[in-house]
């Protein structure tokens, strides 16, 4: 009987073990798993920090190119800007440089115009001077005959007034034919 006692534990010892081991298997694997994922998960977040690195270093990299590419957009605009202003100080200076031979121009013409006011004014005094001179002696000589017709008139005046008087006077003196006697 303890035989068949032995006998019938011992499947009972074989069959526990073989649980015991499954489940030591199972872990076993569990943990394999388990250490599987965790490699996976730092494998994972190792990639996604080196992604993230070159991402990192993509954009500094495009950040560096933009910050190039504007310093030199900053330099040509400057040079553009050096050659507009250096080119509209040529224009201005042209521009300056023209007035002033332009007024030169009108400055010598001005001073012709001037100098021939100057002389058609000259001429136009000496014209009256010889226009007033000519009317003095054209009035000097209308006023001279007048004179002489006017000296006429009162001498013919004086004549026909005189005879009168003479008349009136000479005929008591010329009455005495006879010289007075002288006693």
């Amino acid at each position: 009987m303890a035989t068949k006692k032995a006998a019938k534990k011992k499947p009972a010892a074989k069959k526990a073990v073989k649980k015991v081991a499954k489940k030591a298997a199972a872990k076993k694997a569990v943990k394999k798993v388990a250490k599987k994922a965790a490699a996976k998960k730092t494998v994972k977040k190792a990639a996604k920090k080196a992604t993230a690195r070159k991402a990192v270093k993509k954009t500094a990299k495009k950040a560096v190119r933009k910050v190039a590419k504007k310093a030199a957009a900053k330099k040509t605009a400057k040079k553009a800007v050096k050659k507009t202003a250096k080119k509209a100080v040529r224009k201005v200076a042209k521009k300056a440089a023209a007035k002033k031979t332009a007024k030169k121009a009108v400055r010598k013409v001005a001073k012709k115009a001037t100098a021939k006011k100057a002389a058609k004014k000259t001429a136009k005094k000496a014209v009256r001077k010889v226009a007033k001179k000519a009317t003095a002696k054209k009035a000097t000589a209308r006023k001279a005959p007048a004179k002489k017709a006017a000296a006429k008139k009162a001498v013919k005046k004086v004549a026909k007034r005189k005879p009168a008087v003479r008349k009136k006077k000479a005929a008591p003196v010329a009455l005495p034919a006879t010289p007075a006697p002288l006693i």
